[in-house]
């Protein structure tokens, strides 16, 4: 959680100096891992079926975050220039080591319910991205223009859509499987 909070205050500096919406996108991804890692350690030693639904809850924050990234590029194509490449390129290299970090911690729980999955495939994504990250940098340079960051921005857009929908999927199955069947009488086939 230390790791994605504090990388989030940096990244959130270094996209603003750089003008990169790539950066400032993996920064709300920060922000958002460091809250999904708190919310899984809160329910941790709880029961499958309320792992399950903090793990819809993060499910469905990714999915908004995704679609958060879609409409600041759709913005910044529009109304945005180039960003400046060695900041971006510099600030992808640390988020790449501090994600890398992380992933090697979790590896051990990419299989697990969806409560753990969900925080394996949010630091997996994230290497993933700092590497493009890092990539649309040289591409900026080379090019001068701002495409291969917004192109990254994209691909940021759907690793979050599709981690999302997984989560959804998984912790919408768990759910139903655990969930509690109502007292006889109520109105409601399942635990809300």
């Amino acid at each position: 959680m230390a790791v994605n909070a504090l990388m989030f205050l940096v990244e959130i500096v270094g996209g603003l100096h750089a003008g990169s919406v790539s950066l400032l996108a993996d920064a709300v991804d920060f922000a958002g891992d460091a809250a999904n890692y708190g919310l899984s350690l809160a329910v941790l030693s709880m029961g499958v079926l309320w792992r399950a639904r903090a793990a819809l809850v993060k499910g469905l924050s990714m999915g908004g975050y995704g679609l958060l990234v879609l409409g600041k590029t759709a913005w910044a194509a529009v109304s945005g220039v180039p960003p400046e490449p060695v900041t971006m390129g510099a600030i992808a290299l640390l988020a790449l080591a501090a994600n890398v970090s992380v992933a090697v911690m979790l590896y051990a729980f990419r299989e697990g319910d969806a409560n753990m999955r969900s925080v394996w495939l949010c630091s997996r994504n994230d290497a993933i991205v700092n590497m493009a990250v890092g990539l649309a940098a040289l591409g900026v340079l080379g090019t001068g223009g701002a495409w291969p960051d917004l192109s990254v921005a994209v691909v940021i857009a759907a690793l979050a859509l599709s981690a999302a929908w997984s989560v959804v999927r998984q912790a919408r199955g768990e759910i139903a499987a655990h969930g509690v069947a109502a007292p006889a009488g109520s109105p409601c086939g399942r635990e809300a």
